[in-house]
């Protein structure tokens, strides 16, 4: 299995997933352009892709859906919710290439078994996925406001996880933003803050998840050193130091491709 998060953060989002003969993109946040561009260069012609995945309706996860579908054929899933809430700017997506999935269903692209699980977001039906290939998982957990019980129990056998290290709490507090969005990315419905993004990994650590990937962080509200330092203390206060391996994706440029 290959694992590649093309761009993550507010200005768009995509990640590459190979299995088998499964080529496949969850969310596509930009340009069909720009991602056309990143698929190239990590050697995933978009021509070549199975399916794209949708995990919800916000521009920064759709932008491009609607080109890349129209342009290669692309079959798209997304939950009725979803569907439902999609923005116009999307453009019509031929029925033959609608797929309407059900929220907690196991599906299977070619030989991968998808599962879908939702997630504490301000959208329709907001959604993460993990991707199974015999004994290998990798899974995707961002656009998050909180991260618990259902959500670990989701996302724990995974090899690799993209998790959410959006924000730091002060930079945040302090920060221009007006103050509905600051309380709106703070919610329960929000975005994931670095601390809390440390504490969900120690849990997930103790359940065997040992590979992780920080994204979505915010162009405002973090860094990636930041983000990184915040996350190594908290393992390193609950000695877990090097055994957890943690990387970091990009806003505008893919971080490398994962073999699991």
């Amino acid at each position: 299995m290959l694992f590649s998060p093309l761009f993550s953060g507010s200005s768009g989002n995509a990640t590459f997933i190979e299995a088998g003969d499964a080529r496949i993109l969850v969310d596509a946040g930009l340009t069909g352009a720009r991602i056309e561009q990143a698929l190239r260069a990590i050697g995933a012609p978009p021509e070549t892709l199975s399916a794209i995945l949708v995990t919800h309706e916000h521009i920064d996860h759709v932008r491009g859906i609607g080109v890349l579908s129209r342009r290669y054929h692309i079959p798209v899933y997304a939950n009725a919710a979803c569907w439902e809430a999609m923005p116009p700017t999307v453009g019509e997506i031929a029925p033959g290439l609608t797929r309407v999935i059900e929220t907690g269903r196991d599906f299977y692209i070619r030989d991968v078994n998808v599962a879908s699980f939702a997630t504490p977001h301000d959208a329709a039906e907001p959604v993460g996925y993990t991707f199974r290939y015999g004994a290998r998982c990798a899974g995707i957990l961002t656009d998050i406001g909180c991260c618990g019980g259902e959500l670990l129990d989701a996302v724990e056998e995974c090899d690799l996880l993209l998790i959410e290290a959006n924000h730091d709490v002060e930079m945040l507090k302090s920060g221009s933003y007006p103050y509905p969005l600051k309380q709106r990315i703070l919610s329960r419905h929000g975005h994931l803050s670095n601390a809390d993004c440390g504490k969900a990994l120690c849990e997930l650590y103790a359940r065997g998840v040992k590979n992780a990937v920080l994204g979505h962080l915010s162009a405002e509200n973090n860094d990636e050193s930041l983000a990184m330092g915040t996350v190594l203390a908290a393992l390193r206060e609950q000695d877990i130091g090097t055994g957890m391996h943690v990387a970091m994706s990009h806003r505008d440029r893919p971080c490398g491709v994962f073999h699991l």
